[in-house]
């Protein structure tokens, strides 16, 4: 068994690393929330960190899963950074969902200590963190890549290797990407239908025996329905990814109108107040101006 780390322990870290605990690793556990680190090292091969840079001395690989590139900077290369304690050869594996730049100066750092860092963002939401089963896209070198799979193996069910430093990331931003419009189409279409008076149930079943079946609307359609917001993927991490989609747009000269108008959709929700509920809250914006409420009969 492996002696690693995991950094942050929030709606998708808390599940990741346990399931490398189970798996009967030992795992040093760092969160910004103390309480949630010390509450998982009560498990039998956890042990608990006051700093990032404990865990980087103690991991021969460290995962973290953490909400935006400013924070992946500060747990990996801040001050009690992992990169204070990190040994030669050792690797970090960062599942958070940041900019690709971001990334590649990262690894650079590291490269520089003689150590590794792969870029490794993960996407199944709080449900395929909690069962094991996410799906990772990895950047970074092939053969560090094949060396810690399987450690990545307790916590996902898909893996896919998409090439150097950076290219895990410009995979799981295009797959948001297609996820976020899907989403913005959705939720227009149901306060549509709605205010014309067809039921939210029998729209989503048309929905659902049509060219436009798709699993996000299988999944969120009935918490729509039933007004459940409780976060499987907060608004604000979903408008943060689409402001990444665009930076990388820009830098490569890629025009992404659809996303940008998108991105202040999104953003309108945020300000509204709905940026801790899961990304289906965006629905709430449109039934706002639109003066409805698509819920399912009983609600």
């Amino acid at each position: 068994m492996a002696k690693l780390g995991f950094l942050g322990l929030g709606l998708m870290g808390y599940p990741m690393a346990e399931h490398l605990l189970d798996a009967g690793h030992e795992v040093a556990l760092w969160s910004h929330t103390a309480s949630k680190a010390q509450k998982l090292a009560e498990h039998a091969n956890g042990t608990f960190c006051e700093t990032p840079k404990q865990v980087g001395e103690f991991a021969e690989c460290v995962f973290l899963c953490v909400g935006d590139s400013a924070m992946s900077e500060s747990v990996l290369t801040g001050e009690n950074g992992v990169i204070e304690g990190v040994s030669a050869d050792n690797v970090i594996a960062d599942c958070s969902t940041i900019s690709p730049y971001t990334a590649r100066k990262l690894a650079a750092a590291f490269e520089a200590k003689g150590a590794w860092y792969l870029d490794a963002p993960c996407t199944g939401s709080t449900p395929g963190a909690r069962g094991g089963t996410l799906t990772f896209m990895v950047g970074g070198p092939k053969d560090i890549y094949d060396r810690v799979m399987p450690w990545f193996q307790a916590m996902g069910k898909n893996f896919y290797y998409c090439g150097g430093q950076g290219m895990g990331l410009h995979a799981k931003l295009s797959q948001n990407l297609v996820l976020a419009n899907m989403l913005q189409g959705f939720v227009e279409g149901m306060v549509l239908a709605t205010k014309a008076g067809v039921k939210p149930e029998l729209m989503f079943e048309i929905l659902d025996n049509s060219a436009a079946k798709a699993g996000l609307i299988s999944f969120k359609a009935p918490q729509i329905f039933k007004r459940n917001f409780e976060a499987a993927f907060p608004l604000k991490w979903m408008k943060k990814d689409v402001s990444l989609m665009l930076e990388s747009g820009r830098e490569m000269g890629v025009p992404l109108p659809g996303t940008a108008l998108v991105h202040e959709m999104f953003a309108a929700g945020v300000a509204s107040g709905h940026g801790d509920e899961d990304i289906a809250a965006a629905i709430k914006i449109f039934e706002k101006w639109a003066g409805v409420e698509v819920k399912g009969e009983g609600v």
